[in-house]
């Protein structure tokens, strides 16, 4: 395979969000053969079941934007130690009508950041617990619950000193993870 199309889904947004600047720097470090996108998530409807036999524009743009990746990428806040509603409701608006969800067989990473000393660890156990039923295989080790803390990015947005060969790391095991599981 040429390139990799890699969907990164990041679960806040909030503009200055510190997921977000994780999800743009971790893309900086990947391999020339990976090419990362966001997909919008902010203008979902609300997850309705009434709504599968005609989904609106929006969700069949995220569903298209993930059939069209090869993995995906979840970082992730975390609310009232859970994944954000957002998150949630872009999970569930892509993986329905049942049977026809865009997420299974896809290989996925979940990583992210908060300012809380273990990092997103809950949200992280919580939707790796979402995507096992999803059928997505997904990067179990190295685990990354980033600290937000002064020095994590640089001014340039990439990954300061203190973190980024850990990071490094893990953007090499996610990477050698989607090209195993993505044939």
């Amino acid at each position: 395979m040429s390139k990799y199309r890699i969907a990164v889904i990041v679960g806040s947004l909030r503009k200055d969000s510190f997921n977000r600047q994780l999800a743009n720097a971790l893309a900086r470090m990947g391999p020339p053969d990976f090419e990362f996108h966001q997909p919008r998530i902010d203008d979902l409807p609300l997850y309705n079941q009434d709504d599968d036999g005609h989904q609106a524009a929006p969700v069949l743009r995220l569903k298209g934007e993930i059939a069209a990746s090869q993995g995906v990428l979840f970082v992730t806040a975390e609310y009232n130690r859970s994944i954000p509603g957002v998150l949630k409701n872009a999970i569930d608006n892509a993986s329905r009508p049942y049977g026809q969800s865009a997420w299974a067989g896809k290989p996925a990473g979940v990583i992210g950041a908060s300012i809380g000393s273990i990092g997103t660890a809950m949200a992280q156990q919580h939707l790796r617990n979402v995507l096992a039923y999803l059928d997505m295989p997904t990067l179990g080790q190295p685990e990354a619950f980033i600290h937000a803390k002064d020095g994590l990015f640089n001014a340039d947005g990439s990954i300061g000193d203190g973190s980024k060969a850990f990071l490094q790391g893990w953007m090499n095991q996610f990477v050698a993870w989607v090209k195993r599981h993505s044939a």
